[in-house]
């Protein structure tokens, strides 16, 4: 099993075993994230990955009940990765349950409805996708290449296909000056979307992104906490979803929460308002990590 630089995955990824089929993140434009930028995007060879696939699987193969394909948008694989990483998957780990990873709303696009189906039926069953706004301004400044209606276009295609997906918001991106538009355009994206899983991030400006530029130069200002949390509100408030698995469990986030979607809606929102009244303590500045 060998690693290139530093892993990233969903917090609920945090047991599953992690096969790195491509170095680096096909996109890797968004202002915001530095999670790729030390790596040049490349896909493995389909060799190494198989032999760290068997590799994991004489250390831990009866163990194994998820894997998560790495890197950034790991969706990106053409067919002849993808099939024989699961057609091995499945061969060495007995109890594999699910396959999933990190995934563009053009990455999906990209893919035949034939395709999705065809990896849905060997295993991958959940595709991360970080729109991040639904708000095509913030979107256009994060460099997200994708707008509203991609997001909405990809999802139904993911859900056609049987895929489930898990839809990931930023708190804070749209900056001060589009916060509520930011809020209220996402609340109408994850409706549209209609994700089995949801989650918020609260932004983080990292030195040395583009974003962290455009705040040295007065073109973005980060919202206080208060008006993110507020942001969070708007989307738990707004958003109209089947059945989602909502949480807040990301580091970077100043409250931890979790429910379903809509049933736990005015607890989750009675919690909210706990916190923006100051009667409900927020995770401190130094246990925040991203």
């Amino acid at each position: 099993m060998r690693y290139e630089g530093q892993m990233y995955r969903p917090p609920s990824e945090a047991h599953s075993y992690i096969l790195q089929a491509t170095v680096g993140c096909s996109h890797n434009l968004c202002t915001y994230c530095d999670m790729y930028r030390a790596k040049k995007f490349r896909v493995r060879d389909l060799k190494e990955s198989l032999e760290d696939l068997e590799e994991a699987g004489r250390l831990m193969g009866n163990r194994v009940e998820k894997l998560f394909v790495a890197d950034g948008d790991a969706l990106i694989l053409k067919m002849d990765h993808w099939l024989p990483i699961l057609e091995k998957a499945n061969q060495l780990f007995p109890r594999l349950r699910q396959v999933s990873c990190y995934a563009t709303a053009i990455n999906i696009l990209e893919k035949t409805d034939e395709e999705l189906h065809t990896l849905r039926e060997n295993g991958l069953k959940l595709l991360y996708i970080g729109p991040e706004s639904g708000d095509d301004v913030t979107l256009k400044r994060l460099v997200k290449g994708a707008n509203f209606d991609d997001h909405v276009e990809a999802a139904k295609k993911a859900k056609a296909a049987g895929l489930k997906t898990s839809v990931i918001m930023l708190l804070g991106a749209g900056g001060i000056a589009r916060s509520q538009e930011h809020a209220e355009a996402s609340a109408r994206l994850i409706t549209e979307m209609d994700p089995e899983y949801l989650a918020a991030l609260t932004l983080t400006v990292i030195p040395g992104t583009p974003m962290s530029r455009m705040e040295d130069k007065g073109k973005f200002e980060l919202p206080d906490i208060l008006t993110m949390l507020g942001e969070l509100r708007t989307i738990v408030a707004e958003s109209r979803t089947t059945n989602a698995l909502f949480r807040t469990n990301h580091a970077s986030n100043y409250l931890p929460l979790s429910g379903k979607l809509p049933q736990d809606r005015e607890r989750i929102l009675s919690v909210l308002d706990g916190a923006l009244s100051g009667d409900i303590p927020l995770r401190p500045e130094w246990a925040r990590g991203l």
